[in-house]
């Protein structure tokens, strides 16, 4: 794996650098004024919880330049715009309605995970309250599907193709909970099987970036054939993307990542990483089981413990399958594309988010 502006994994050559950062940074502009626009229809304090998840404002209601998040997926909404051959605008409202259900399942997990920290400060639920945390997120998610049933009114895109982008997200909500569900219920389990892990994994991470990989092009009248392809795209992706988040969840820097260090292993996750681990059979694999089996003490281990837990996942193998499996997924991804005729430049734009998606360390 090189640069992200260079070759990317699996040696896909750019002709020309792309500029992730740039890319990002433009799905910023054009679709925070419309987010900010629709978070402002909440009833107060709902606004002010949400501006304060999305980094606008301070807890003290002060403007802030926080860290609102990479906004992939709004960048993969405008692309698929483009790649049914629409301006990036057509696909704004499906970047703002992705982003909008992307952030209520992030309230909303905050507070299941007792997480308190995200983005490098105070998560939403431990400044507002448990209440205003999950009334906010459930306000967000139904945003979501006014933005786009709003696409049909102002003339943005046809009645038609706004409901089929509705159907579409809504269906990837449903399988973002079923994926959440089931991550609660597997905590409780002494191990679940890779296959069971990818199967969670597809529904609450795969599910909605298969979805803002689709949305623009719906948005913009792509036939199923079209749409279909990009949504296989943005599957295979969102699997590299969560293979890398369980990387990051146990090996990931908190100063970095913004989120609490062993965070995974104290609320023993079964991540694709243990899950690879359990799998494998050895002795570390054997004696991790054991550990994971083990009610004493759950949730409060020590630092000590934790990283001895996290050596023992990588002996038995699990850091480096996981490492494999996201860049096979990623293979798998950006064979989608080929199904797809579009300009060049937006292939590579495809490309490049793929490569990012791999390689980061957030």
């Amino acid at each position: 794996m090189e640069s992200r502006t260079g070759t990317a994994v699996g040696g896909t050559a750019h002709a020309e650098p792309v500029s992730v950062p740039e890319l990002l940074a433009r799905s910023r502009t054009l679709c925070t004024p419309p987010l900010k626009a629709a978070v402002a229809r909440l009833a107060a304090p709902m606004d002010t919880v949400a501006a304060y998840h999305f980094g606008w404002i301070d807890r003290d209601g002060t403007p802030s330049a926080g860290d609102g998040g990479k906004a992939v997926r709004p960048a993969l909404a405008l692309l698929s715009a483009q790649a049914a051959g629409a301006p990036s605008e057509a696909g704004v409202p499906g970047g703002v309605a992705v982003e909008l259900v992307h952030n209520f399942s992030l309230l909303h997990d905050d507070l299941m995970d007792g997480d308190e920290t995200r983005r490098h400060r105070a998560t939403a639920w431990t400044v507002f309250g448990p209440a205003q945390a999950i009334l906010v997120g459930d306000a967000l998610a139904t945003l979501g599907t006014e933005v786009l049933l709003d696409a049909a009114t102002s003339g943005d895109a046809s009645a038609t193709d706004a409901a089929r982008a509705v159907r579409l997200l809504t269906t990837a909500t449903r399988k973002l909970i079923d994926g959440q569900a089931m991550d609660v219920a597997f905590e409780q389990r002494d191990s679940v099987t890779v296959n069971e892990c990818l199967e969670m994994e597809g529904g609450k991470t795969a599910a909605l970036l298969a979805a803002a990989s689709a949305i623009g092009a719906v948005l913009a009248g792509a036939d199923d054939r079209v749409s279909g392809a990009l949504e296989r795209y943005g599957h295979h992706l969102g699997l590299a993307f969560q293979a890398v988040d369980d990387l990051l969840g146990i090996w990931g820097a908190t100063e970095v990542t913004g989120k609490p260090h062993w965070g995974d292993l104290r609320q023993r996750k079964k991540s694709l990483p243990v899950a690879a681990a359990l799998a494998e059979g050895g002795s570390a694999s054997r004696k991790l089981a054991e550990q994971l089996a083990d009610p004493t003490g759950r949730g409060e281990e020590s630092e000590p413990e934790l990283a001895a837990r996290a050596a023992l996942i990588e002996e038995a193998g699990g850091r480096a399958w996981t490492q494999e499996e996201a860049r096979r997924q990623h293979t798998t991804a950006l064979a989608a594309l080929d199904e797809v005729p579009m300009p060049d430049a937006v292939r590579e734009h495809f490309v490049a988010l793929a490569e990012f998606v791999v390689v980061r360390e957030r």
